[in-house]
């Protein structure tokens, strides 16, 4: 098959759940067979379009701009993309031909271009939903929140094949008027390149107090807690702090990890000297490689995800996978808590300081008889699988289309 995603952000040029999870399908899909396509914002210097290593083909469709301005997600920024993705997107059907386009439903306007293409070329469309926002939209955008719902509605309501990342956003799809079954294919892992990764400070046969990368870029820390993802106020990073500080009284040489980078930081920062535990936290921004991510995380001995907003949490099963048992908050519309256990995987605690101390002084205590659960729990995500399944739905959509 010739399949082509859309989205705007490319990894690993942008770093996400989405763009990780568009990246390892496509170059496992490409290793398959099939010719794979990437359409979203050139984040790159060299020529638009790009073969990358595996045979996969980007194509920069529009110069690339900040996806976020105030912590929130532009529409300017998905309308101009929407629209510079349309032509692009349609030559390639047209001189080359097109089997299927994937088009990721967040930010939902590249929803629209990516149908008319599919009209315009008789062949499928299907829209991959990582999230379903429904009244969060008027506490992200206040009374504008409207406009996101309708957005969104309309989008639902577009000729698709849904596909949803997880049971919560299956389960939410229902209540947009999706009818039928949605097939959930989640997010994955690659259990052999995590195992492979050896813990920060250990590379050298013996502990240190970080792992200095020697090229000027930032040191990968040794923690006991850590948190790995983008600084945005849904994260609620700043729980996480103040329940540090809270630890730190009956856990003097508590140490904090912070990976990760975004509109919150400085705040963020503030709020660490503010609680007195500004040389126990430490600020890294991204890293520079997915290696060095989970070399912190093997370095330290819990790992905290404390967003109420997770259309997934493909770090929370990454922390899994290296033995660290995760504290999640339990808040409907986030997702990674439906991969925790109490007791058994880490979790899932009150959104306050108080509960995330509590998950987090529980996790340190009983580490040991949790690895073989997180282990087993992480196995059941791996991405051959879940390849193998969304090959098997692609295939499937494309023989239902072809009878109609």
């Amino acid at each position: 098959m010739k399949i082509a995603y859309v989205y705007d952000a490319i990894y690993p040029y942008v770093r996400g759940g989405a763009e990780k999870r568009i990246g390892e399908l496509a170059t496992r899909l490409a290793a398959r067979g099939h010719e794979i396509h990437l359409f979203g914002m050139k984040w790159w210097n060299e020529p638009d379009t790009v073969i990358q290593q595996g045979g996969v083909t980007i194509h920069g469709v529009c110069p690339a701009e900040p996806l976020y301005a105030g912590g929130r997600r532009t529409a300017g920024q998905a309308l101009r993309f929407a629209r510079s993705v349309y032509h692009p997107l349609l030559a390639l059907g047209r001189t080359s031909g097109i089997d299927l386009i994937d088009c990721q439903n967040f930010p939902y306007f590249p929803c629209f271009s990516a149908h008319r293409v599919a009209k315009h070329l008789g062949i499928p469309l299907v829209i991959t939903w990582h999230e379903v926002w429904g009244e969060y939209w008027y506490e992200y955008l206040g009374r504008r929140g409207v406009f996101g719902k309708i957005i969104e509605a309309r989008a639902a309501a577009l000729p698709h094949y849904p596909i949803a990342v997880s049971p919560m956003t299956a389960r939410a799809l229902a209540g947009l008027g999706v009818s039928g079954k949605v097939p959930v294919i989640p997010n994955g892992i690659d259990m052999g390149q995590i195992a492979a990764v050896v813990p920060a400070g250990m590379e050298g046969g013996g502990p240190a107090a970080c792992y200095g990368r020697g090229d000027g870029g930032p040191d990968i820390p040794q923690s006991d807690i850590i948190f790995t993802g983008r600084l945005i106020r849904e994260k609620h990073v700043d729980l996480l702090i103040r329940a540090a500080a809270l630890l730190r009284e009956e856990l003097p040489g508590l140490r904090l990890a912070i990976i990760g980078d975004g509109p919150e930081r400085q705040a963020l920062e503030t709020l660490a000297q503010e609680e007195g535990i500004a040389e126990a936290v430490s600020f890294t921004g991204f890293l520079p490689t997915h290696d060095a991510v989970i070399a912190a995380m093997k370095a330290s001995k819990v790992f905290v995800l404390p967003s109420t907003r997770e259309g997934f949490g493909i770090v929370a099963l990454e922390a899994m996978a290296c033995g660290l048992p995760v504290v999640t908050v339990d808040h409907p519309r986030n997702a990674a808590a439906d991969l925790v256990e109490d007791g058994v995987t880490g979790y899932r605690c009150p959104l306050s300081p108080e509960g995330l101390a509590e998950g987090i002084r529980l996790s340190l205590s009983e580490p040991e008889q949790m690895q073989d659960a997180l282990r087993a729990v992480a196995g059941e995500y791996v991405w051959e699988g879940i390849v193998e399944r969304l090959e098997d739905e692609y295939l499937g959509m494309q023989s239902t289309n072809d009878k109609r």
